[in-house]
């Protein structure tokens, strides 16, 4: 991204509107939408070996004397791109039932004509406690084909929460390496570190998965937490180490093709609850040192995504929980911090949320506060209808002009360029 073509000197195009524009924006996408607008390079105007523009025609052997091409047929006008319920069903990622794509029709219908954005992986079922999509790493394999093919060209997210110990989805009894806990890690060394961190890696780039909802970067503030501490999913209390452990696990991640994500988004370290299943309050205990190592970690250009978490704050909103308040996702992350990448939520069938908000009142609140990218794991309730009723929820929100359709266009955008580039 970001990077410009000299083309020399080509007719100029018709103008382009903000619509068509994100139309063309999807994923790999954007030079047929170039292509459709006129301004797609010619071989007289693709660059020479030497980097410049080479706009010279080279003379023909005989002058044409037949119509030229543009006489017999108008150029096509712009491709078709994503209509706006593409566009939101593009914002979500989520969980399935079935180790093989085939025993989940719903599934392959959202990835093949709704436009489904993604899905996260499960090893176990949280109501039925059965296995879910993790069997051998030949199955997760071969599973994750289907998938990508299924979206018929569209690259889309195949994700994993692989943290680390307590949090390991693809895991040894599935035939997968065992990977140690963020609070062993942080411990030793960063020699030790890097090894570990390669070897979460290559197994999930091996998959064929793209993302990786890690590393935890809450600083361990309160050893008893049962969200972080308790469960060993923190590096360290010392944001020095959280920061050292976490650029190398992100590094490594980067080599492989693997995105990461910072979570949990402002810190919910010093937590006396589980936020997946009650809320969790923060105002006492909270102190801005938590925020150190994401301000670090995105000043120095070493963050992907990062998750906010489902955590009450009264110091930062005395109304709504960090995933849903824009004084949180918006005043501070993105503008405080100085985030503009992708920001996704943590998962929205959370318990904590849902029995607060509602489910639909939470979607519409994550995007007003600024999030881009919703996650909902089906695990806590399970439900095949999800992404139909969440889109057809923000498309009526649109529709009523309580969502602005420029919040679906930049929240798409930001997620369609985030996983179309190299991480």
């Amino acid at each position: 991204m970001g990077s410009h073509v000299d083309r020399g000197r080509p007719p100029v195009p018709p103008a382009i509107s903000r619509r068509d524009l994100l139309r063309g924006a999807a994923f790999g996408g954007v030079a047929l939408f170039l292509a459709a607008c006129g301004a797609s390079p010619s071989p007289s105007s693709a660059p020479s070996p030497s980097g410049r523009s080479s706009s010279a025609v080279a003379p023909s052997e005989e002058p044409s004397t037949g119509p030229s091409a543009s006489a017999v047929s108008p150029p096509p006008g712009p491709s078709a791109g994503p209509s706006l319920r593409e566009k939101i069903a593009g914002l979500l990622v989520v969980g399935f039932r079935g180790s093989r794509l085939e025993q989940t029709p719903w599934l392959q219908t959202a990835l093949a004509e709704t436009g489904l954005g993604g899905v996260i992986l499960f090893d176990r079922d949280q109501l039925t406690g059965a296995q879910r999509n993790v069997l051998s790493r030949r199955q997760v394999a071969t599973l994750v084909g289907d998938l990508r093919a299924a979206a018929r060209g569209r690259e889309i997210i195949v994700s994993v929460d692989q943290e680390g110990g307590i949090v390991t989805r693809l895991s040894p009894n599935h035939g997968f390496p065992a990977v140690a806990s963020e609070a062993e890690i942080g411990r030793g060394t960063v020699a030790a570190a890097r090894t570990w961190a390669k070897g979460i890696a290559s197994t999930l780039a091996e998959a064929g998965l793209n993302l990786n909802f890690a590393p935890v970067v809450d600083l361990d503030v309160n050893p008893r937490s049962p969200a972080i501490g308790a469960l060993d999913r923190s590096f360290s209390a010392d944001p020095d180490v959280v920061v050292e452990m976490a650029t190398v696990e992100i590094e490594a991640h980067r080599a492989a093709g693997v995105r990461t994500t910072l979570k949990h988004f402002p810190g919910i370290g010093s937590s006396t609850t589980n936020t997946d299943f009650g809320v969790a309050d923060v105002t006492k205990t909270w102190t801005r040192t938590e925020l150190e190592p994401f301000s670090r970690l995105i000043a120095a250009g070493t963050a992907d995504l990062v998750m906010a978490g489902h955590v009450v704050n009264g110091q930062l909103d005395p109304k709504y929980p960090a995933s849903l308040s824009k004084a949180v996702v918006t005043d501070l992350l993105r503008g405080e911090l100085g985030w503009q990448g992708v920001v996704v939520t943590d998962d929205l069938q959370a318990a904590a949320i849902t029995k607060r908000f509602g489910r639909d009142e939470a979607v519409l609140l994550a995007l007003e506060a600024g999030n881009d990218l919703l996650l909902f794991a089906n695990q806590q309730v399970y439900d095949p209808k999800i992404v139909v009723r969440v889109v057809g929820v923000i498309a009526d929100a649109v529709d009523a002009g309580r969502i602005p359709e420029s919040r679906i266009d930049e929240a798409y955008v930001r997620v369609t360029a985030a996983f179309a580039a190299s991480p």
